[in-house]
């Protein structure tokens, strides 16, 4: 194992050599929760106090990563998020992308259900089709926000321990593992413990390697959107024009609670697609061009892509993103 080459005698650091560039020093061995998220992990993944005291070996404070924290993408207006995404370049890049991988998408597709174009819009929106998976070092990022960011603290102390765990059990050094930020990982950016419970060996090599095999990239992809109730063959959105005045009666507060197109309907909103029932579900977003307010209709697999990512604007640039892709 990995572990076993670092020396004992560096294992732990004298608080005399804490901020010594001599020592493989743990930045955060003396935060108060330290001793909690080692006793946690231990109990969680059946590791030692040694095993993980050894994976955070040489784990730094990135405290830039707070700043970034509190000045998400997702806080600019619609017109400006998309501009990040929808543009000639990602686009051609996708279409190259579905060109090279297209039997895994296919087979993806069929497997799943999950159609191709969600598959390739958030390779696209996450990774720019792998041009940009993200160089920070995993264990640090995350470490720096499960003890820096008590927002939400004990959901990065438990990503922190299932990529320790993951490490271990694929035996791979800890600090070779880069990514995003806020932690995720490879093509399709799973946080750690999504790499174990929706990763898929899908080029059947043996391993699943998220950061190197865009085919398993691909299958693990469709494998989360499927387990989070993606519906085969049913639309994501449509534009749609309002007519009322006042949108906050209409607009969805919780996608999860979709209402029948004949009921949101009646308070001025209308399809630009014709191919919609009064029985279907449907919530109401809207978001903003440069010229005012937009509206969508969207259906149950629109939310299915929030549980990605949150975010409204997100959800809508991957389903843009990868229609323009498959469609080019």
């Amino acid at each position: 194992m990995w572990y076993k080459k670092i020396s004992k005698t560096i294992a732990v650091c004298s608080l005399a050599l804490v901020s010594s560039s001599f020592c493989l020093a743990n930045d955060f061995a003396l935060s108060p929760d330290y001793a909690t998220f080692k006793a946690n992990t231990m109990q969680t993944y059946g590791l030692t106090a040694d095993q993980i005291d050894q994976a955070m070996l040489g784990t730094q404070n990135r405290p830039n990563i707070l700043k970034i924290m509190e000045r998400p993408g997702e806080s600019k207006p619609w017109y400006q998020y998309q501009s990040m995404f929808l543009v000639d370049g990602t686009i051609n890049k996708g279409a190259n992308f579905k060109a090279q991988y297209s039997n895994a998408l296919q087979r993806a597709e069929a497997q799943y259900g999950v159609s191709q174009n969600v598959i390739l819009g958030i390779l696209g929106v996450e990774t720019g089709y792998g041009s940009n998976k993200g160089n920070i070092i995993t264990r640090d990022a995350l470490a720096t926000l499960a003890f820096g960011y008590p927002r939400r603290a004990q959901y990065f102390q438990n990503e922190l321990a299932a990529l320790i765990a993951w490490t271990y059990k694929e035996n791979y050094p800890i600090a070779t593992i880069t990514g995003s930020y806020a932690g995720a990982v490879g093509y399709p950016q799973f946080m750690p413990s999504n790499i174990t419970k929706y990763g898929v060996d899908y080029d059947g090599n043996g391993h699943i390697d998220l950061r190197n095999s865009p085919t398993d990239a691909i299958g693990s992809i469709a494998n989360y959107l499927a387990q989070q109730g993606w519906e085969r063959d049913r639309p994501i959105a449509y534009p749609a024009t309002y007519t009322g005045n006042n949108p906050e009666e209409i607009i969805s507060k919780d996608l999860t609670q979709p209402l029948p197109y004949g009921v949101v309907k009646q308070f001025g909103i209308s399809s630009l697609n014709p191919n919609i029932d009064d029985l279907d579900l449907v919530n109401v977003i809207q978001l903003q061009s440069e010229n005012g307010p937009i509206y969508y209709v969207t259906f149950p697999n629109f939310q299915v892509i929030t549980t990605y990512n949150k975010s409204r604007m997100y959800a809508t640039a991957v389903w843009q993103l990868g229609t323009a892709v498959f469609n080019k």
